[in-house]
């Protein structure tokens, strides 16, 4: 997967296209993940307790990984990532300005 927790990336569709956010979960097995802020649904919680109220709280569900784009750390632009090795390391790059993401 070419997108880690703590990367800026773009929404590509669905119903906060076009907005960027950062990433604060990963899932691997499932190809998806969570942008912190987007994505966000409605999930009503019971009362715990008698007398207490129920209420609504705002959840961000994971997306798929096909619909985010990162975005260049350099470039500031969205971008589709290479791998290449330096040395014995595997690095990730940007294919716009071939800077190190």
């Amino acid at each position: 997967m070419n997108i880690k927790k703590g990367d800026q990336v773009k929404i590509l569709s669905g119903k906060d296209r076009g907005k960027t956010g950062s990433v604060f979960n990963v899932l691997t097995k499932e190809n998806r993940v969570t942008v912190e802020g987007l994505n966000v649904f409605k999930k009503r919680s019971r009362p715990k307790k008698q007398g207490q109220k129920g209420e609504v709280v705002m959840v961000p569900r994971p997306m798929p990984v096909a619909k985010v784009m990162l975005i260049c750390k350099n470039c500031k632009k969205p971008t589709r990532v290479g791998h290449r090795e330096e040395g014995n390391q595997r690095v990730r790059y940007c294919k716009h300005c071939q800077a190190k993401t």
